[in-house]
């Protein structure tokens, strides 16, 4: 299995409903390192998992729905905590959406998984992978 991994950045801010997030209930911002990685089981007829700037572009694309905004106004996550958990599975949505749509034109067809890692800090991060 080859894979391959880009790497961008969104800030966001947001607030959480219920006890358990304590002070993180009132509005604060987060910068997340946004990690993707494309998975592959044979590279392509040009020796590639994927093309970088193009898979740069899509995620740039993708996250700047996000980016320096208030996630408590989207309506789509009204009700819902926008949790670093929650926000891969969005980012990783939207990703997958893109391949299957042919943005990531010829390489994109063959891959077979992806995985998006939110880094919300040096010690804490988290990930959603699934199979395309």
């Amino acid at each position: 299995m080859f894979s391959l991994t880009i790497r961008d950045h969104m800030m966001i801010a947001h607030s959480f409903n219920g006890e358990l997030f304590g002070p993180a209930q009132g509005l604060h911002g987060a910068t997340y390192v946004v990690d993707v990685t494309f998975e592959r089981d044979a590279l392509d007829q040009d020796d590639l998992i994927v093309d970088i700037g193009l898979a740069s572009e899509v995620l740039s694309g993708v996250i700047s729905e996000f980016n320096m905004k208030n996630l408590d106004d989207i309506e789509e996550f009204n009700g819902r905590n926008t949790t670093t958990e929650f926000m891969a599975a969005i980012v990783f949505d939207r990703m997958a959406a893109a391949i299957r749509q042919g943005k990531l034109g010829e390489t994109g067809k063959g891959l077979c998984g992806m995985k998006v890692t939110l880094g919300e800090s040096h010690i804490a991060w988290a990930s959603y992978h699934g199979k395309l």
